[in-house]
């Protein structure tokens, strides 16, 4: 059964600081800032942020300075990220260590869970997918170095392919991994697919997620953004921190 969230405001509960990478395109802040509010509709009263890593305001490490500044207040680090990789293994654990003042641990990336694939397959839904002969997937996502975040996403094919009623879906990456959205579009192609969608596992555009859109041989999706989904597996991540981690102790990710 998929979680659903708490509905009742609790004024004791720790800070929920997501975290996205940020972006030059200016729709990216904006479709997180949308995301973080319908966090806050699911959760009233509590206390929602968004940060970033790079490129846009707020940072994450100005964030942090400012609760820590705060005092006596808690905090749950949600990488709005699909895997493990660099930003979370390293970026995030030092953003907490340059803040020691501050109570906070790292949540798990967002991951191949049910609700991740939920909003993908709407998005799928809302470009115009339908399944039958011919058709195919390509997840595109940014990708990573690390070989858990190609596990994970390989996973997170394998989910939504089962939720299209066994339509092959291909992971393909913008960097760092392959295969490319081309090559994975020309390997879908080669197995007699010929309605081929690109799948955007992205939180929000930017440059990755138009690159793999331009190279959707059919349709591609848009990123997930404020996908109610989406909001309640920010959450879901958020509780299992918050559950599962000391208190007064930093996390280790």
């Amino acid at each position: 059964m998929t979680p659903q969230p708490k509905t009742a405001s609790d004024p004791g509960a720790p800070v929920l600081v997501a975290v996205g990478h940020g972006s030059r395109d200016p729709r990216a802040r904006a479709a997180l800032a949308r995301l973080l509010d319908r966090v806050r509709e699911l959760r009233p009263g509590l206390d929602a942020r968004l940060a970033h890593i790079e490129l846009n305001a707020p940072l994450l490490d100005d964030t942090l300075a400012e609760l820590a500044a705060a005092g006596g207040r808690d905090a749950v680090l949600v990488p709005l990220l699909f895997a493990p990789g660099h930003h979370v293994t390293h970026d995030l654990p030092a953003a907490l260590a340059a803040a020691p003042a501050l109570r906070a641990r790292v949540a798990d990336p967002l991951g191949a869970h049910p609700l991740l694939v939920e909003a993908l397959a709407d998005r799928l839904a809302e470009a115009g997918w339908t399944s039958g002969d011919g058709a195919g997937v390509v997840l595109a996502s940014a990708g990573s170095r690390d070989p858990r975040s190609g596990a994970v996403t390989r996973r997170i094919a394998a989910l939504l392919g089962e939720r299209l009623g066994g339509v092959p879906v291909v992971p393909a990456y913008a960097s760092a991994a392959a295969p490319t959205v081309p090559d994975a579009v020309r390997a879908l192609t080669a197995r007699g697919r010929h309605r081929i969608a690109v799948a955007s596992c992205f939180t929000a555009p930017g440059l990755f997620a138009t690159r793999a859109a331009a190279d959707a041989p059919w349709i591609a999706s848009d990123p997930l953004g404020a996908h109610p989904a989406l909001a309640r597996l920010v959450l879901h991540r958020y509780d299992r921190a918050r559950a599962t981690l000391p208190v007064r102790e930093l996390a280790a990710v």
